[in-house]
């Protein structure tokens, strides 16, 4: 028996769609759609995070039990579930798309644990709802194990986001067609738990603002105020424009630390955008391997690159932007607004200068020292240099001397040709480097750990998930069990997974799966 302490907040606050029936439908007037999973034919766990288990309460013997499997793949519900589809809108690569909504995400309930936190657990993939529009509601294997694995490793890596529970194998083929070129395939089907104190998105604002519905907009900002940010205080408007700081100021910070570890979203929609500054939505994600601001993962956006690496700040702010049109209907004027938007501004600079700072290994970041990190990110790009890899390599050079060796740096590049005209300028840099810190008090072996702190050794590229999604195609879940196991301490030395640290291997240049990604899951 799982036994669970639910407070549906969402469900009993806010009013929700009068029709219970089934069918896609635009829903008016409502925050979400009560909908029941559909069950699957052959629910198997594939595998869970023992640490978000426990957290929730579960103990291992209920999560290796039956029951626990059929209720997380939507086969059976347990007391106190109230399953519900949102209702949001959002834009979509820049266009405004009206009614979205969670499509093939039913979340079962919110859940306050032994330590007071409030949880909400969503199944992705548990079928059609009122917002499934053409699609059928289901997910395959292949996007949720990367679903899966990046919101556990994104923890780890102390990068704010939703959490994933467990992974359920449903039995059941699903069609799709990865790439959107008329080549459809069966693939086996999935489903992910993911959880988060809210999946609240910037979306969910939008829409009723789109439709003039001022009432249903106030219900939801005072709502979510008083449930996922109770430390604020005031009231109206004053309330109101303190809570939209917050949420530019998060924003910020979970952009930084995207920019920090490599990280690239692949589709920054606003319907994208947690409202708790949270990363949401694992679908064509993908980590920077030869450092490139003009790279993106999503092969929707390989033309226009809109979600581009290097742009992602100047995205999010943007999105705040739609964000605060929305919310102007609740204001007099726009100007506590604009202080929202400063503040992400604000708070995005000083968040990329403790980053230049931390992974250069510096007590503090002077002006001079973003012209230093740029002045190696310049020629990264042009030498096609590991990102991971060069910034841990950092830590363990010898720096005592006035011309450092660049030689322990050389498994970061991937072209040697590259490399051999890029040296001149890297021992330059290195030069240049050494002098700086030179130029201040933090110890060598302080400055190291500061560094080895904030560049992980350890990222899932997507050649590594990749390898795991085959090995589970086949019937073997264990890697991704172990590559788990590896992205829960990506910050320290694993002897004997080194191979998890490597370089992007020359077939994942281009293979489907480990340089570009769909939407299509």
């Amino acid at each position: 028996m799982l036994n669970l302490d639910f407070d549906n907040a969402f469900v009993r606050d806010l009013p929700g769609d009068p029709d219970s029936g089934p069918g896609v439908r635009q829903v008016l007037g409502a925050a979400y759609s009560r909908v029941s999973p559909t069950p699957v034919a052959a629910p198997q766990l594939l595998a869970h995070s023992p640490q978000m288990a426990r957290r929730l309460g579960f103990s291992e013997a209920e999560v290796a039990s039956p029951l626990f499997a059929q209720v997380f793949a939507g086969n059976s519900l347990i007391a106190g579930m109230d399953p519900f589809a949102a209702n949001y809108g959002g834009h979509q690569f820049g266009n405004w798309a009206g009614q979205l909504g969670d499509g093939r995400a039913i979340s079962l309930g919110e859940i306050i644990n032994a330590a007071g936190e409030r949880w909400e657990l969503q199944l992705k993939g548990a079928g059609p709802t009122p917002y499934s529009r053409t699609a059928d509601g289901r997910a395959v294997l292949r996007s949720s194990i990367r679903e899966f694995l990046c919101s556990e490793a994104m923890h780890h890596l102390g990068v704010p986001t939703t959490r994933a529970l467990s992974l359920v194998g449903t039995g059941e083929w699903v069609e799709r067609d990865m790439f959107y070129d008329g080549h459809p395939e069966m693939e086996p089907g999935a489903i992910v738990c993911r959880v988060a104190p809210s999946f609240i998105r910037f979306g969910n604002f939008e829409l009723p603002a789109s439709r003039d519905d001022v009432e249903l907009l106030k219900q939801l900002v005072n709502f979510c105020i008083r449930r996922d940010f109770p430390e604020l205080r005031g009231q109206g408007q004053a309330l109101h424009a303190q809570w939209f700081a917050q949420v530019c100021e998060r924003t910020a910070v979970m952009v930084a630390h995207w920019m920090r570890v490599g990280f690239v979203h692949g589709v920054m929609n606003t319907d994208n955008m947690s409202i708790l500054g949270l990363t949401i939505d694992y679908g064509p994600y993908g980590w920077v391997d030869n450092f490139d601001p003009g790279w993106t993962p999503n092969t929707t956006d390989r033309h226009q690159r809109r979600y581009r690496f290097g742009q992602q700040p100047q995205v999010a702010y943007w999105n705040l932007g739609r964000l605060a049109g929305s919310l102007s209907l609740l204001f007099d004027g726009v100007e506590p607004l604009q202080d929202g938007l400063r503040c992400f501004v604000e708070t995005f600079t000083a968040a990329d200068r403790d980053n230049t700072a931390r992974k250069l290994g510096l007590a503090e970041c002077r002006d001079e020292d973003i012209g230093l990190m740029q002045s190696l990110q310049d020629l990264m790009t042009q030498a096609e240099v590991d990102m991971t890899l060069m910034f841990r390599g950092l830590a363990d050079l010898d720096l005592d001397g006035d011309t450092p060796d660049p030689a322990p740096l050389r498994e970061a590049f991937y072209d040697e040709g590259r490399r051999e005209t890029a040296e001149p300028a890297l021992r330059e840099w290195l030069g240049r480097y050494a002098a700086r810190l030179r130029d201040q008090v933090l110890p060598a072996g302080e400055r190291r750990s500061r560094m080895n702190a904030a560049n992980p050794r350890y990222v899932l590229r997507n050649y590594l998930a990749q390898q795991a999604i085959d090995r589970a195609s086949q019937g073997d879940v264990a890697a991704v069990t172990e590559l788990l196991q590896v992205m829960r301490h990506p910050y320290d030395e694993q002897p004997g997974r080194e191979a998890f640290a490597g370089r992007r291997p020359d077939w994942a240049r281009e293979r489907a799966g480990c340089s570009m990604l769909s939407c299509s899951s």
